[in-house]
């Protein structure tokens, strides 16, 4: 009898051990489980936390209206907000230029946009490089003296008097597709064939050699809006190879997102 209960209680204790480990190799196994499906989760809100950021400005400051489409102010945000997390664009500035080149010179395709107001604060015509296209800019290069538009991202630079009276020097921030910018000279400044009654002679705008020339009316007040290291995106053909875009497909950083968050809770209030 002694014997048969020793050996009922050494099986009891297997069988007790073997069913503790069964559960801790469970509960590890749900526990990564749901580990992944937090990490899944994140992943997820943080591409929704930048679009509701984004969706915010587009709605509140009325750039659909105003023809900007979603996906190229999408395009400067995003180009906006890596360049802001590698210091490249000032914390104190939130102002956005975005020229979309993909739209007819007839049309108003600049916009100098407050993220943290989501104001528009100008909206009008400007010309592209003779060398890219008449009507439509269909061309882009970084070359010396091809006259073509360049697109990407720009920091604004120093204001100076030169050949087209007051403008504004830009400094090219993409590799290999604007950042010849200041060899090149591409500026911006007023010019007279940027105007309705130029489209209204030609059907379109005059052109320049590569410079985003804007009215002659509005260039002295737009040149002292986005002065001081701001940002310009330049949208166009072949954009899309920029370094700063890096981020469109949703994976950004915590900084990134930090900051949208806190945009988005500022917008509510």
């Amino acid at each position: 009898m002694r014997k048969g209960l020793k050996l009922s209680t050494i099986l009891g204790i297997v069988m007790l051990t073997v069913v503790t480990l069964s559960f801790r190799n469970t509960t590890s196994q749900n526990d990564v489980n749901s580990s992944n499906a937090e990490t899944t989760k994140t992943v997820k809100s943080a591409e929704e936390i930048f679009n509701e950021y984004a969706l915010s400005i587009y709605k509140v400051s009325g750039l659909g209206a105003t023809g900007l489409d979603y996906k190229v102010f999408l395009k400067g945000l995003i180009g906006y907000q890596n360049l802001k997390g590698l210091n490249l664009t000032p914390g104190t500035k939130s102002i956005l230029s975005v020229v979309d080149l993909s739209l007819p010179s007839t049309a108003k395709r600049l916009w100098v946009i407050d993220l943290s107001a989501h104001k528009i604060l100008f909206n009008t015509l400007v010309a592209h490089g003779r060398g890219s296209g008449e009507k439509i800019a269909e061309t882009f290069s970084n070359t010396p003296s091809s006259n073509q538009s360049s697109v990407g991202f720009y920091t604004t630079a120093e204001v100076y008097n030169g050949k087209h009276g007051r403008s504004l020097r830009l400094d090219g921030l993409d590799a290999g597709l604007n950042d010849k910018a200041r060899e090149r000279a591409i500026v911006v400044h007023g010019a007279e064939y940027v105007s309705q009654d130029v489209i209204n002679a030609t059907g379109r705008l005059g052109r320049s050699q590569g410079c985003p020339a804007l009215p002659m009316d509005l260039f002295s007040d737009i040149i002292n809006n986005i002065k001081g290291n701001t940002l310009l995106f330049i949208n166009g053909q072949g954009v899309e190879n920029s370094e700063y875009l890096k981020g469109i497909s949703g994976e950004f950083s915590q900084d990134q997102l930090a900051s949208a968050k806190s945009e988005t809770v500022k917008s509510r209030i």
